[in-house]
């Protein structure tokens, strides 16, 4: 079996635990995309070889049945065949594969999946651990092990400080002050690297593109946990965002521009009461200029250069209706368009896609797909790409830095990101506007320059 060193590191300590009946439980820590999965599969394999004639359970849980244990499965079948097995191993219940009279079974840690009356006699693993539910593992998988003081191995990147595996890594590192045995094992994205030089330059260009402090390089190649949340910027992140450009009343020639738009709710805005901007939510619309270089002409990564905002509060959607249609399409010609169409949001983005087309993209919010905008906003704001007019003395500018200093982030278990202004503090319109309009400018294709052909 070809294992890199620190794959080789791995297995050699877990076949000695195996081996000698030790019962130690594992944490290992590999950058994505560093080999986790090879050498898991690579130790399924040989563990099938070694117990095919004495016989034994092996049990590896993911997260989820599907897609990541199918994909475990499929891997070892692979594995399997490729050294020389094909056709000896067979498939059982959907969910077990035999070589001979050993058996490496495959589960699901999700909460509802029903686990008890397994057995893992030679091995338990823990695919990407930091998913997992601590009450699951302790309550279903644990005492699998418990039987035949079963090794166990944890695998994953790190999140943030309350995840499963985080756990584990930390009752490792005292137990090796303890005794001397190492069961903690930590293999960042540089050490990959040097073994992988694709791979190396790969993370530099996520580095760059990210930006080091970014949650998801942080947790998944740099291996550094996160501290569950707090403040959503940090003091240097809102600096960043400042720029020198001017703030614009109407476009430049030839230039793009798109839109984020992030509507109030109609609940707020009842005609009759005098409304004030500290008490109310806004409809805010940010537009921005969308800049391509040559050298980043191919990829979807523009700089993003906020020019204008404009903002209402107590006017019903069916009055702004009109008012909005003629800024983004006689005043800016935007080319992207991206509006919350959530809740009160989806009829009126409707409305804007009868006017204006299919440059109108509706952007739904979810636990998932706000995560997103949140990880692709602090991208853009890390590596530069996006930048404010500069300070003009104006409420709009004003009420933005305000937001932005006051938004908040919570790091949820399952790898997703919140980020909001908590409602005691103020509103955060401005700032889902300026999230909505780095999806457009992310989502803007650049024209391809006409030239001649020369024969």
């Amino acid at each position: 079996m070809k294992l890199r060193p620190y794959q080789a590191e791995v297995a050699k300590a877990v076949l000695e635990s195996i081996q000698g009946n030790l019962g130690l439980t594992f944490s290992v820590e590999i950058a994505r995309q560093g080999g986790k999965n090879e050498l898991s599969a690579h130790l399924e394999v040989l563990l099938l070889t070694m117990f095919m004639a004495a016989g034994g359970s092996a049990i590896k849980c993911s997260p989820t049945f599907k897609p990541q244990t199918i994909i475990s499965m499929r891997r070892l079948k692979e594995r399997l065949d490729d050294f020389g097995f094909g056709g000896i191993w067979f498939t059982e219940a959907g969910y077990m594969v035999r070589l001979g009279s050993a058996r490496q079974i495959f589960l699901s840690a999700d909460e509802s999946s029903s686990v008890v009356g397994h057995t893992a006699d030679i091995l338990l693993e823990i695919d990407e651990s930091q998913d997992v539910a601590k009450d699951k593992y302790t309550k279903e998988f644990r005492p699998m092990a418990s039987a035949s003081n079963a090794t166990t191995v944890h695998y994953g990147t790190t999140w943030d400080d309350t995840t499963l595996l985080e756990e584990v890594k930390q009752t490792n590192l005292e137990l090796e002050k303890t005794d001397g045995i190492k069961r903690h094992f930590r293999y960042d994205w540089q050490e990959v690297g040097r073994y992988n030089s694709s791979y190396k330059d790969f993370v530099e260009s996520e580095r760059e593109r990210l930006g080091e402090e970014h949650p998801l390089f942080r947790t998944q190649y740099a291996l550094l946990p996160i501290r569950g949340g707090g403040g959503f910027l940090t003091s240097q992140q809102i600096a960043q965002l400042r720029g020198n450009h001017a703030r614009l009343s109407q476009p430049e020639e030839c230039r793009t521009y798109v839109a984020g738009i992030d509507f109030a709710g109609e609940s707020e805005q009842l005609e009759d009461e005098i409304l004030t901007r500290s008490g109310r939510d806004a409809t805010v619309i940010t537009v921005a200029e969308v800049i391509h270089n040559a050298a980043d002409i191919m990829t979807k990564e523009p700089r993003i250069h906020v020019v204008e905002h404009y903002s209402w509060v107590g006017k019903k959607h069916s009055e702004l209706y009109p008012q909005m249609v003629d800024i983004l399409k006689n005043v800016w010609s935007c080319s992207r368009i991206v509006t919350d169409a959530t809740g009160v949001g989806e009829p009126i983005t409707s409305f804007l896609r009868k006017s204006l087309g299919s440059k109108v993209l509706p952007f739904k919010f979810t636990q998932k797909t706000k995560s997103e905008v949140g990880f692709d906003l602090l991208a853009a704001i890390n590596s530069g790409r996006l930048k404010l007019y500069k300070q003009d003395g104006s409420e709009d500018y004003r009420e933005l830095m305000f937001e932005l200093e006051k938004a908040k982030s919570i790091y949820r278990p399952n790898q997703t990101l919140n980020f909001f202004v908590d409602p005691s503090d103020g509103h955060d319109d401005y700032l889902m506007s300026l999230a909505l309009v780095v999806q457009a400018a992310n989502r803007c294709v650049p024209r391809k320059a006409r030239g001649l052909l020369s024969g």
